[in-house]
């Protein structure tokens, strides 16, 4: 097949390159510029630079193809708007899940020759295909990869049945370990390359510089929910999350945030001996994603953030479109903005936005 590979100087999707150029495809390198120079500018480098350097050597070894394309102006008024207006709002947003959607495999999409017949990157979930004669019926399911901790379905999530139909996972059937055991195999360039801990292709940018980029700092209280004293002050209620415990600067602690009142700047916490008494274990969705479509069981299991964890839980569809979820376990770190991602098995079903 004519193959596009989204590739981003990682191991990751060196290997998958690496992979699908030993199946004999045709393949070509696309790699997404999506930093913006502000940013760039504003942290006094130009990180991008460092990850094109390394996917050059990469193409170079396997012969393959790079091209590199711009899309800063897209990113900026899809991802980066949705992820400021709802930090605004005092939300916790979850900017990889529209990347993916909007960019990588909504953007790119449109953009690319459309003889190329998948496009491929280095995610770590996998793709189930019927090819609905009498084998199925026709649709594209994700799934999740063996590797708990690596799993990205979680940021999958909200890709539609077109977008995964064209796409190509080939490390998802792999863990991390055997990825960098291949990788050191074939002798790939970046094969010890630390994996990168930022936003979406942005891997040298700290989520806290990001959202001060364009947010800036306004002294604010950080306000016991019980006593409504006054406990210490904030640089900003959009660096904080419910269920955050670190970078409070507060005594006699463990102290976590529990709330935040935009209209205050406020940030409430809640010290560890009344905290999880805040835990909660309803929670109700909006603005579903349904891959394959609703769900025809009642009990699942959803994750209320992206790692390994994954809870029971039971469904129920709401009016307009809103679904109520009851979790088997209580959690105190819900936050209004984050995603719920529903599983049934191995299956990413998709889900939504939590509500307040």
């Amino acid at each position: 097949m004519k193959i596009a590979v989204l590739a981003s100087g990682g191991v990751d999707s060196s290997l998958a390159l690496r992979l699908l150029k030993e199946q004999g495809h045709e393949l070509t390198a696309f790699y997404l510029k999506i930093w913006l120079e502000d940013e760039a500018a504003f942290l006094g480098d130009c990180p991008w630079q460092t990850d094109l350097e390394y996917l050059g050597e990469v193409c170079r070894q396997l012969d393959v193809p790079l091209q590199v394309l711009p899309l800063q102006r897209e990113y900026r008024g899809s991802v980066v708007e949705f992820a400021i207006s709802e930090l605004k709002a005092g939300r916790t947003p979850s900017p990889d899940i529209f990347c993916n959607r909007w960019i990588k495999f909504g953007r790119f999409y449109e953009l690319i020759d459309d003889k190329f017949e998948r496009v491929a990157s280095g995610h770590y979930a996998q793709i189930e295909r019927s090819n609905g004669a009498g084998e199925g019926d026709g649709l594209v399911r994700l799934l999740r990869a063996p590797d708990p901790v690596k799993d990205q379905t979680y940021f999958l999530s909200h890709l539609t049945q077109e977008q995964l139909s064209r796409a190509l996972f080939p490390i998802g059937h792999l863990r991390k370990s055997q990825v960098r055991e291949l990788a050191r195999r074939y002798g790939l360039p970046n094969q010890g390359r630390r994996d990168s801990q930022g936003i979406c292709f942005l891997g040298k940018i700290k989520y806290c510089d990001f959202v001060r980029f364009h947010l800036g700092e306004k002294e604010g209280p950080i306000v016991d929910a019980e006593s409504g004293e006054e406990l210490g002050r904030h640089a900003g209620y959009w660096f904080y999350t419910i269920g955050q415990r670190q970078g409070l600067g507060l005594g006699g602690g463990p102290w976590y945030v529990v709330g935040k009142d935009p209209q205050r700047n406020a940030v409430m916490v809640s010290h560890a001996e009344v905290y999880q008494r805040r835990s909660r274990r309803d929670l109700v969705l909006a603005r579903l994603n349904w891959i394959v479509g609703p769900p025809r069981r009642e009990k699942l299991r959803i994750k209320v953030r992206h790692g390994p964890k994954l809870v029971d839980c039971r469904v129920r569809p709401l009016e307009g479109g809103r679904w109520s979820v009851r979790m088997a376990q209580q959690d105190p770190g819900i936050a209004p903005g984050q995603f719920g991602i529903l599983y049934d098995g191995q299956e990413c079903l998709g889900g939504g936005v939590i509500e307040g």
